[in-house]
């Protein structure tokens, strides 16, 4: 469908006309409307894209113009488009009337912009801060402005952070974290249980919150890339890969097919060794040692083959600017081919040891169920949301170069723990054909490509696929080349909230489980 028929729909339906429309690149359409049609024309381009809200953000704007600027991003995967929703708020009154109240997935976004921000959603039925406690976080400090300082720091006043309460005759709250037991990230679960099944989960992050967005401000573009690959620790590749998208596309630089194809080898490569440590992660919580320690030895038969190629083993420096600094040479096609070959034979012997286990299926089967239109409704995204039958994946919705190769997406539709084994399993074995298949398609050529203009005020976004779900980027450069702004949506952002309703009516001892399924990035979310 062509996007100006659904834009004139829209204005038709919503009885307003847009203040600007403008085609952005060739993937991304900016629709700038006045403040009060805003939750209107977003509400109407949620319903017609069944889209969640993939974005939605702030810019201070407030030196030149005297604003704050709103953007509400919808994904179309008919038009292949990327749909904002843009709209000033006046630096006097940095209010705007609550979008979460009609759109579920708008509501983490509206809190982190008023923490952030101070930009106030009028009518929001949860303003409680994300990242910046309140034990240890003053009321009018809001980094993320531009005038904010390190000199204009407030002082703090102690503040406790409410959980909501569960009432009633025989429940009980039963605690669990910040500090684990293991190597996992700081997070905060506050179980309600009326005997043994959970009623309601409550869950706090912000723990290793440490100002990443802020940090890419006024910093050039090629100075991020080592920041862009420690965000997420198991995630280097795909959010490097999204930063460098976004800069490509403000650059006007046509990456190299060659280049194309090496980034979705790694990428790919990527998604294997985190599916494979998923798999025995789950393995372990339910007491099943054996097959987990089979999948550490699949895992790190991945990671040194990504040494070998790249000299890192979770391919770090490997992603610039324009393309890939590191070739994939002839010798190293053999390896692949001969490491995937030894990698696939050890994953079908994992794959039967979990799949004819009873006592495992007994465990998984059922257990932390989301159900689609849960998913739907809370906006979920990637990996969960394909286990609960939603077929969404960046790589067919946004195809090059994924186009060059027989690629299917993989879905479930149970929603269950087991749903989303059946689905790493499988989206596992189709990297390993696609992979195969890219190998095949390297021909000789450049991996860099070179900018086509000069640098100038410009803005984009940047998308990948990444193994947890969408990783996306919205870069914005000033009139020197430097970042003004940067943000960033890991899809651990959208989907901890699945987690916490998947639980409810299971028992705590299937929480690990159920959270082993979504494997959710603290730092990710946290940022």
């Amino acid at each position: 469908m062509d996007y100006k028929k659904i834009l004139s729909e829209i204005e038709h339906e919503c009885e307003v006309k847009f203040s600007s429309v403008i085609l952005h690149h060739t993937d991304e359409i900016y629709i700038k409307v006045e403040k009060k049609y805003f939750n209107g024309i977003c509400l109407a381009l949620h319903k017609k894209l069944n889209s969640p809200v993939m974005m939605f953000f702030a810019s201070d704007e407030t030196t030149e113009e005297k604003v704050f600027r709103l953007y509400c991003v919808f994904e179309s995967t008919i038009c292949r488009k990327w749909f904002f929703v843009v709209s000033d708020i006046s630096e006097d009154i940095p209010e705007y009337k609550s979008l979460s109240k009609e759109i579920f997935s708008a509501a983490l976004f509206e809190r982190e912009m008023k923490e952030m921000f101070g930009l106030i959603p009028t009518d929001s039925p949860d303003t409680r801060r994300m990242r910046l406690h309140d034990e240890v976080w003053y009321e009018g400090n809001y980094p993320m402005r531009k005038k904010f300082t390190e000199n204009n720091i407030k002082k703090s006043v102690f503040k406790k952070y409410v959980f909501k309460k569960v009432e009633g005759e025989g429940i009980f709250e039963v605690p669990v974290g910040p500090v684990h037991a293991g190597i996992i990230g700081p997070g905060h679960f506050r179980f309600s249980v009326a005997g043994e099944p959970i009623i309601n989960l409550e869950i706090r992050l912000g723990f290793t919150h440490k100002g990443t967005e802020k940090l890419f401000e006024n910093k050039k573009p090629e100075e991020c890339l080592k920041l862009t690959e420690s965000i997420v620790g198991d995630s280097p590749f795909a959010h490097s890969m999204a930063f460098c998208n976004a800069m490509e596309k403000m650059y006007s630089i046509t990456v190299p097919v060659r280049a194309q194809y090496i980034r979705c080898i790694f990428l790919e490569l990527e998604r294997m060794y985190n599916h494979a440590a998923d798999i025995g992660g789950i393995a372990l919580d339910v007491g099943f040692s054996f097959p987990s320690a089979y999948a550490s030895i699949i895992k790190e038969k991945i990671l040194r083959l990504n040494e070998k190629l790249t000299g890192s083993r979770y391919i770090k420096n490997v992603n610039i600017i324009g393309g890939v600094a590191k070739n994939i040479c002839e010798s190293d096609s053999k390896s692949i081919i001969e490491y995937l070959e030894n990698i696939s034979a050890d994953f079908k012997e994992l794959k039967d040891m979990l799949l004819t286990n009873v006592s495992f299926l007994d465990r998984v089967e059922t257990t932390g169920i989301l159900k689609r239109k849960t998913a739907e409704d809370m906006g979920i995204v990637g990996l969960p949301a394909r286990a609960s039958g939603i077929q969404k994946d960046l790589r067919k919705d946004f195809p090059c170069p994924y186009d060059y190769v027989d690629f299917k997406i993989i879905k479930q539709s149970k929603g269950d723990v087991l749903a989303r084994i059946n689905l790493r399993i499988e989206e596992f074995e189709e990297s390993v054909r696609m992979i195969k298949q890219f190998v095949k398609l390297l021909k000789a050529g450049e991996i860099k490509g070179k900018s086509s203009k000069e640098s100038a005020p410009d803005f984009a976004l940047g998308y990948v696929e990444g193994w947890r779900g969408p990783v996306l980027y919205w870069i914005k450069l000033n009139a020197t080349g430097l970042i003004e702004r940067c943000k960033i949506v890991d899809p651990s952002f959208h989907n901890w909230q699945g987690l916490s309703y998947v639980v409810i009516g299971s028992i705590i001892p299937d929480f690990p489980v159920c959270n082993k399924s979504f494997n959710l990035s603290y730092s990710g979310n946290d940022l």
